[in-house]
């Protein structure tokens, strides 16, 4: 058997074994390590469970702020088209007695206005103006004022249009003034 003093005497060989602990310490810091070791482990779940659950908050501030930001949008997008449809409806409102003079000089002078007159309707045809045909239908007081009567048989027709009417894209502008029969 072998004994220590049987080996050589080695300075840094001595230094090394008196730095070495015994076993059992050795088993106790492990022990400790492997506690500190869970902790630090437990302690990260948790971070990643904190920044997970912050992570979705902000998805979800995100998503809410994208719907609002796209809600405005189209909110601006139909507050714009209302007010387009409003000023060319106003417009077409203000072309209402230039048309009626176009017309009345129509009737006088059919053959030099019939252009202008065709013209001008043609473009505000484009725009959403409609004249409405009442003559020979039946009496609708949403569609024209009755200004004159005439005595006849059965339902109120109109007999005759005194001023036209126009729709403008589908809605009465201006109803047309109508003698009535019936």
């Amino acid at each position: 058997m072998t004994t220590p003093d049987d080996f050589p005497s080695d300075p840094d060989r001595t230094s090394e074994m008196t730095r070495l602990r015994p076993i059992s310490d050795l088993d106790d810091q492990s022990e400790e390590a492997a506690a500190d070791t869970a902790e630090a482990e437990a302690a990260v779940e948790l971070d990643v469970e904190a920044v997970l659950a912050e992570r979705d908050n902000f998805k979800d501030i995100a998503l809410r702020l994208q719907a609002d930001f796209d809600n405005y949008r189209k909110r601006v997008a139909a507050q714009t088209a209302d007010e387009v449809q409003r000023a060319t409806g106003k417009m077409a409102e203000s072309m209402l007695p230039v048309l009626d003079a176009v017309e009345a000089a129509f009737v006088q002078h059919p053959a030099e206005v019939e252009p202008i007159f065709n013209l001008l309707l043609g473009e505000m045809r484009k725009l959403g103006l409609e004249s409405m045909n009442l003559h020979e239908q039946p009496f609708d007081p949403n569609l024209a004022e009755a200004v004159l009567h005439e005595p006849g048989d059965g339902e109120p027709v109109v007999a005759e249009v005194l001023r036209s009417g126009y729709t403008w894209k589908g809605k009465v502008l201006r109803p047309a003034m109508v003698k009535v029969r019936g």
